[in-house]
């Protein structure tokens, strides 16, 4: 079996690799929850849908985020009725986090995503990192932020001061799956707010010290691939880059895998992790995200 760790952008694209050369039923996905919430009363779980849509092939590529060719009618009359919304929520989207919302009422989280996975003719298994609410704090230089007003509301423009985030328990199989993995994959989410979390639940380190760990960097040079993932690598200490990822997963991590621009810390890296593997990691097309998938997986052979 293989697990991923997984957050809402860059791992999405990577898994799509992922999927075109493994057994899909040998395949587990832990998903962040740190930024799960309520929204125009519904419970929305972004980075689950997204690899729900993902592996699904249903995700919309442009933003990696709701459904692709999805309409906007109740977003847009919501905005019409002066109630516009944070979150721009999608019509067939809004159907899955209906439907999430009203099967956690008698199902936990990890149910109601099982549920739905297979409704949608998944044969993977995705499991949310904890079933018990998060919360995620960004301090900035005009007070506390909620996480999606930080990203959406002011647009990630805020100088990060601080970021504050609850331990929560890993959800019922999540161990499990790490400890009877031939590999896990760290895919290239944000260090920080995606893949932190999964890290700091219970047992997952233990875990991992045991099991065979690849992950592949989301810093190419001095800043992300996407998103605000450098502020928050910066706040926390980590260096920003692919040297500071290897760093940020050095007590576990038994390979790496960085972009070809960054050939020159290929000697650095390796003095903090034994094996760095080079190659494009701009995931532009499916050729490509294939490309990594195969690297990632033959690791383990070096």
């Amino acid at each position: 079996m293989i697990t991923v760790f997984s957050g809402g952008t860059g791992t999405p694209k990577l898994l799509q690799g992922i999927k075109e050369i493994v057994n899909l039923e040998d395949l587990t996905i832990i998903v962040n929850t740190l930024e799960n919430d309520y929204f125009s009363g519904v419970y929305v779980s972004a980075d689950v849908d997204t690899v729900l849509y993902t592996m699904a092939d249903m995700i919309n590529e442009k933003f990696w985020y709701g459904v692709s060719g999805d309409t906007f009618i109740t977003n847009e009359r919501l905005a019409e009725l002066g109630t516009p919304e944070l979150l721009r929520i999608g019509d067939i989207d809004r159907a899955t986090k209906i439907q999430k919302t009203l099967l956690m009422e008698t199902h936990t989280l990890s149910e109601a995503v099982s549920i739905q996975a297979e409704n949608m003719g998944i044969k993977s298994k995705i499991l949310p990192m904890s079933n018990e609410n998060s919360d995620i704090k960004i301090i900035t230089d005009i007070g506390e932020l909620e996480f999606h007003d930080f990203l959406i509301k002011h647009q990630c423009e805020p100088q990060v001061l601080d970021i504050k985030f609850s331990n929560v328990s890993p959800a019922p199989g999540v161990i499990e799956a790490i400890k009877e993995s031939e590999m896990v994959i760290i895919g290239p989410s944000n260090p920080i707010t995606s893949i932190l979390p999964i890290l700091s639940l219970d047992g997952v380190r233990e875990a991992l010290k045991d099991t065979y760990v690849v992950a592949v960097s989301p810093i190419i040079g001095t800043d992300t691939v996407s998103g605000p993932a450098s502020k928050f690598m910066n706040v926390s200490g980590v260096e920003v880059s692919a040297k500071g990822v290897a760093s940020f997963y050095a007590d576990f991590l038994d390979c790496i895998v960085i972009d070809s621009l960054d050939e020159n810390l290929k000697e650095d890296i390796e003095n903090i992790i034994e094996n760095v593997e080079i190659t494009n990691t701009i995931m532009k097309d499916i050729n490509i995200k294939t490309n990594i998938a195969k690297i990632v997986l033959n690791t383990i052979d070096l």
